[in-house]
């Protein structure tokens, strides 16, 4: 019998359990992961952006806990000898209409206490050489990590104070008992009196499975990232991101040297035909006809169909996907760069179509279901777990105080 039991071993789920343990030192804990290992899919298929929260609404839980995650995130690498740099990014307005959405930016920037500043076409040749814009946006504390690095020291650590992560184990049932909970997979089962659904692209479907209903659904987007050759690696310093657009719930193609020194080109935004569909190759008709027949994508879709088109044909075609490149770097040559790997991100859409913009939590019966967690939740997860955390133990002091 575990006193907590976290279903998913990537990064928030792992944070999670980190949170759990510093902040109940009796208790015992479990991690379960269907995959061989940690950090196989979201977390360790990413651009190991540390995010600064310069995005994101102020007062949302986007941008406190990315402010809060990424400091916690800075220690903990210090702590477990994980490298990561804070080498800054430039957000980069390619012509004058974009310059209201960057000002947008910065304000929301300053708001939530972000060191950044607006920065003119001059400013941005000495940061970025090879970089093109009308004005910019200098976020010198933004950073890389390699957060699949990050996910091993969790487990590390969760194993050294004596908690279990057992990989290879995929809940395929969850049955309630009177003051605990039973996940099953096959013949092996874990009894927990709380559990933490942290299961990334499939989270909604563990909501069912534990007999509630997710309030809205998970839609799986493929980003896919090209790589700069070698000698071509000084045409980005560092971080280059273009003016978001508001209404889409992604940052656009960007640039970034990952801690490694590689440069990844990438990710652009396309309907996923699986929930882990990697390529046009992987197809799983049940998972598709999930994604074309909610009625919350059907309207995404309609609403944002020529840019939806455009990201089918970036992924389609690298001379198009090179052209979305050459507006931040326009040196950059279809020659410069090769096919490198993709991810895909689980982005919640509710029943009107809209994403849903800030993280997502939903509580049922000792049951936390994380329901949304897509960008910047690798930066924020340490505080993400601490909020799971302390809403979990709040429910345990309060069922005790009154039993």
């Amino acid at each position: 019998m575990f006193d907590f039991g976290i279903i998913g071993g990537g990064i928030v789920g792992l944070a999670t359990a980190h949170a759990l343990s510093q902040q109940n030192s009796g208790a015992r804990l479990v991690v379960v992961e269907k995959e061989p290992r940690e950090a196989m899919h979201q977390s360790g298929r990413n651009s190991g952006v540390l995010h600064t929260g310069v995005y994101y609404k102020p007062g949302s839980l986007k941008a406190t806990t990315c402010r809060a995650g990424k400091i916690a995130m800075q220690e903990f690498c210090q702590e477990n000898d994980v490298p990561f740099d804070l080498c800054g990014k430039v957000i980069v307005a390619t012509c004058d209409s974009e310059i209201p959405r960057l000002d947008n930016i910065l304000s929301r920037g300053t708001e939530n206490g972000v060191a950044c500043q607006r920065i003119d076409a001059q400013q941005l040749k000495e940061i970025e050489p090879q970089a093109y814009g009308v004005a910019a946006i200098h976020v010198p504390e933004a950073g890389i990590v390699d957060y699949k690095k990050v996910c091993k020291a969790f487990v590390r650590q969760l194993r050294s104070a004596g908690h279990e992560v057992r990989f290879d184990f995929e809940v395929k049932d969850i049955r309630r008992g009177k003051s605990d909970i039973t996940l099953s997979c096959g013949t092996d089962k874990v009894i927990a009196g709380h559990v933490v659904n942290c299961a990334g692209v499939y989270s909604d479907r563990i909501v069912r499975l534990a007999g509630g209903s997710p309030t809205n659904r998970l839609v799986p987007f493929r980003g896919e990232y090209y790589e700069l050759r070698p000698e071509f690696r000084h045409l980005c310093k560092n971080l280059i991101y273009p003016v978001p657009d508001p209404s889409f719930p992604f940052l656009g193609v960007h640039l970034t040297r990952m801690i490694d020194g590689s440069v990844e080109c990438g990710p652009n935004a396309v309907l996923a035909l699986a929930r882990e569909g990697y390529s046009w190759k992987t197809l799983r008709l049940g998972e598709l006809a999930e994604s074309l027949s909610y009625s919350g994508f059907q309207r995404l879709a309609l609403k944002h169909w020529r840019i939806g088109a455009g990201e089918v044909w970036r992924s389609l075609s690298k001379r198009a996907f090179v052209r979305a490149l050459q507006k931040l770097v326009p040196e950059i040559r279809t020659q410069h760069v090769s096919p490198c790997r993709a991810g895909v991100r689980a982005q919640a859409i509710a029943s009107d179509g809209k994403p849903v913009d800030d993280f997502l939590f939903q509580a049922d019966d000792r049951i936390t279901h994380v329901l949304n967690a897509p960008s910047p939740g690798a930066t924020a997860s340490i505080q993400i777990g601490r909020h799971i955390a302390g809403r979990i133990l709040d429910d345990v002091n309060a069922a005790s105080g009154s039993s």
